[in-house]
């Protein structure tokens, strides 16, 4: 009997451990299946550029993942049963039906990422937009294509998702008046040449800050700040954080208050060892004991090591231990400028700093290197398939449709 791996999610975590479990296992001794709700694989890091007008190149992840070994299955989860290794997924069929389906696994892979977070904020859920996934984006474009010259944008979030958004849009649309709300100063965290370069293409571009402001309700026209400010806005699009998608919270998984699941070293459930989490949806800890950010920068890294561990412990191989720490933060401006900002291992900003058009393309190159390792799971990792000899007792039938 196959071992049955699911991986749930097929973004840069997802795609990726499914890709390496590929390389690593014998189709034979295996059965990996690849749960995800778009027949696309979606580069989230560049949803500020599709939301601002631009068009991204298509990757079908049929065409990824053919020849693999991976099976893709067009589903959306609705729950998993930690207890009972199984989960539930909806099936749109050719008829037009939905259908739900029960999948059974024997170690399952955890990574359906994160969404927006509208903070409680009132007017929020009615009249911000949010550039999380491509929905969300592709509203984005549509409402800014109907703006006139002159109309008010206005980006609520001073972190790198605000800062590439308003940039992004000042760019694209010079005649839009575009506007960034801060709750603490413009690039704080940032080295100070960092810093100073932010402020300059931010400047250059014509788009105004607002900083350490407090945005307390969104309207259809304007949001209200903590001070009675009432900034105009014809679009708000809302990026002060990210929340992870709710399904594991509602499981018998040990998660923390946000609803991230609890892992180890080796992003294994601490609560249930048949379970690994990766990505936005793992709490994993950093160097200095600090939890890494929800950031692709910390979601391949896991994938990884997930990946390397579940191959491991099938084979009898030796556990990976490689550290999981940061390098730099690479922050696009537009397209003709960026700011590499280099940081420690726990992601504090040191004085050094890339910027300009070389940051630019620097940046580029890492968002073409993400998604081409995502299109060629199984390329650039040396082959090590080794057989499978040790198999948990089975977890039921793999699939049950209800009547």
């Amino acid at each position: 009997m196959q071992h049955r791996i699911v991986v749930l999610g097929a973004g840069y975590t997802g795609a990726s451990a499914a890709g390496r479990l590929a390389r690593r296992l014998h189709r034979e001794d295996v059965a990996i299946t690849l749960v995800n709700a778009e027949p696309d694989f979606v580069e989230r890091v560049r949803m500020h550029q599709l939301a601002a007008g631009q068009d991204l190149t298509p990757r079908p992840l049929g065409e990824m993942f053919a020849g693999t070994g991976v099976e893709l299955k067009a589903a959306k989860v609705t729950g998993v049963d930690a207890d009972r290794r199984t989960l539930t997924v909806t099936v749109h069929g050719a008829d037009g039906v939905d259908r739900d389906e029960e999948l059974a696994y024997d170690t399952l892979v955890y990574a359906l990422g994160s969404g927006w977070k509208d903070q409680g904020v009132p007017g929020v859920a009615e009249h911000a937009h949010e550039i999380a996934g491509r929905p969300g984006a592709l509203r984005v474009r549509e409402r800014l294509a109907g703006l006139d010259a002159g109309q008010h944008v206005l980006v609520v979030g001073g972190g790198l998702t605000g800062l590439e958004t308003a940039t992004e849009i000042a760019e694209a649309r010079p005649d839009l008046a575009v506007a960034l709300a801060a709750h603490g100063g413009l690039g704080d965290w940032l080295a100070p040449k960092g810093a100073r370069h932010l402020r300059k293409v931010i400047d250059r571009l014509g788009v105004t800050v607002h900083e350490h402001t407090t945005v307390t309700a969104v309207a259809a026209d304007h949001v209200a700040t903590a001070d009675g400010t009432s900034i105009p806005a014809a679009v708000t699009v809302w990026t002060t954080g990210f929340a992870v998608h709710p399904i594991a919270a509602a499981t018998t998984l040990e998660t923390d208050g946000t609803g991230r699941i609890v892992v180890d070293g080796t992003m294994r459930s601490v609560s249930h060892p048949d379970v690994y989490a990766i990505g936005d949806a793992a709490l994993v800890m950093g160097p200095g004991e600090k939890p890494l950010r929800m950031s692709c920068a910390s979601g391949l890294p896991t994938a990884w090591q997930a990946a390397d561990a579940i191959a491991a412990r099938l084979t009898g191989g030796r556990l990976p231990n490689v550290p999981l720490r940061y390098f730099n933060q690479c922050i696009s401006l537009g397209r003709k400028e960026g700011l590499i900002q280099y940081v420690t291992a726990d992601d504090r900003a040191v004085s050094a700093a890339l910027t300009g058009r070389l940051a630019a393309i620097y940046k580029e190159l890492v968002c073409k290197g993400a998604a081409w390792g995502v299109a060629n799971p199984t390329m650039g990792i040396p082959s090590r398939r080794r057989r499978v000899t040790h198999r948990p007792a089975p977890a039921g039938p793999a699939v049950r449709t209800p009547a």
